[in-house]
């Protein structure tokens, strides 16, 4: 059978992409493959810090929507998807790129996470995503796409990674139970798992630059990716040549994934 695609195939595509703090940023490359492919944008930034970096690539990338979002503010998700609502109407791509831990509960190990820390991360970096889905749902009555950012510490132990490994694997786990009860409204989520990025995130890891290396090594491919690799991946996903894909976890990490 085959499907009928306009060119560019993200043509009249409306796309949220939540999470882009400067041009180093995962959710920058997906928001300019998005772009290149035809899609019509909203993004957010974090607080007025974050906004002097974000509002130029959004003016560069044509952005209908530029929207203030920290996730553990009440009310503040509602108040993007009203925007959303009152904008477009619909919506048909989703962004999840934000994660975030105290320092002090990141780098001391899991045994030593509080608590309070333990539950911040989960609720910034995963609880978020659900709340999220629950808002797009209704704004993709024609179907559409949900992405959440994981990495491989999520299922192997990177002792790096500490209390962000069971986080993110609580992301994945939560990406195939919304693929579940939202795979009848046409609506497909993944989890994406790209290979080590310098982001300003990742910048926060101990001894990440170690971990950049011997990426680099392992790589059947030979070289890290970057994040317009990610990007025209979660592109590729949005299209209708994906269309029979949903609960996925993507590793885009020239291969690191498969290596003992």
């Amino acid at each position: 059978m085959s499907i009928d695609i306009p060119r560019p195939v993200l043509k009249d595509r409306k796309a949220l992409v939540v999470g882009i703090a400067n041009e180093h940023s995962i959710a920058y490359g997906c928001a300019k493959a998005f772009r290149e492919l035809g899609a019509e944008l909203a993004v957010t930034y974090l607080n007025d810090r974050a906004r002097p970096h974000v509002e130029p690539l959004a003016r560069d990338l044509g952005a209908s929507l530029v929207l203030p979002l920290d996730v553990a503010q009440g009310g503040a998700l509602e108040k993007v998807f009203d925007e959303v609502r009152t904008r477009w109407g619909r919506l048909d791509i989703l962004v999840h790129s934000i994660a975030f831990a105290p320092k002090d509960d990141l780098q001391g190990g899991l045994l030593n996470c509080s608590a309070e820390g333990f539950a911040v991360a989960m609720d910034v970096s995963c609880h978020s995503f659900v709340r999220m889905a629950r808002l797009a749902a209704p704004l993709m009555g024609d179907g559409g796409t949900m992405f959440a950012m994981s990495y491989y510490g999520a299922n192997k132990v990177i002792p790096t990674y500490s209390v962000m490994g069971p986080v993110k694997a609580a992301l994945e786990a939560c990406c195939r139970y919304v693929a579940y009860e939202l795979g009848p409204k046409g609506i497909r989520v993944h989890a994406i798992s790209p290979g080590p990025l310098k982001t300003r995130a990742a910048s926060g890891l101990k001894d990440f630059d170690l971990l950049l290396n011997e990426a680099a090594q392992r790589a059947p491919l030979g070289e890290l990716v970057d994040i317009m690799d990610v990007g025209f991946t979660c592109a590729f996903l949005a299209t209708p040549y994906a269309r029979r894909l949903s609960g996925e976890t993507l590793y885009v990490d020239g291969g690191v994934n498969i290596m003992a």
